[in-house]
């Protein structure tokens, strides 16, 4: 699978964003994040995925995945705006996905991209219970990736300590997908 190129505009906008000095700025590239991930399984509805090696629907677990990424949107814009900021809004994307196969190898790279980047933003969150919060999230994050590296027959727990992404990287791995702000 070949991942979009990222546009320039989206780099240019988001260099400046290499480093948070905020909450809210660490919780709106979350909620970035997670508008990005409920868009992608918003499309999960035009396919069939059958059943997984262990008898279990597919279909059922990526519509389980799917509340979950709109929850976590609610979720971050909600603490957001109770922080006094303003949640970035949703974006428009493109995935590139034409089948159930291509839709499991994106959700797989968006849920590992996911993990890292909650992780790599984990450091500059300033209020600890924020930092609880966003590890609930991140939890339930690494689930999904865990399933869906199953599911394209890599291990499901690669590593044992969890590599981090910058937002640099992070705009690299996912951000083209994003077509418009």
């Amino acid at each position: 699978m070949t991942i979009p190129t990222v546009p320039s505009w989206f780099m240019r906008a988001a260099a400046a964003q290499t480093m948070f000095s905020t909450d809210v700025e660490v919780l709106n590239y979350a909620l970035t994040l997670e508008h990005l991930e409920a868009a992608f399984y918003e499309m999960a509805a035009d396919f069939e995925f059958g059943n997984d090696a262990y008898g279990n629907s597919i279909d059922d677990y990526v519509a389980m995945v799917a509340a979950h990424e709109a929850a976590h949107v609610e979720t971050l814009t909600s603490v957001i705006t109770q922080l006094g900021g303003e949640p970035v809004a949703r974006a428009t994307y493109d995935f590139g996905v034409t089948d159930a196969a291509s839709f499991l190898q994106t959700a797989a790279v968006l849920e590992n991209v996911g993990v890292a980047a909650y992780d790599g933003a984990g450091a500059f969150i300033q209020d600890a219970s924020l930092l609880t919060a966003a590890g609930s999230i991140v939890a339930v994050e690494a689930r999904h990736a865990a399933y869906f590296n199953l599911l394209q027959g890599t291990s499901p727990f690669p590593d044992a300590v969890e590599t981090t992404m910058t937002p640099d990287e992070v705009l690299e791995a996912a951000g083209g997908f994003i077509t418009g702000m």
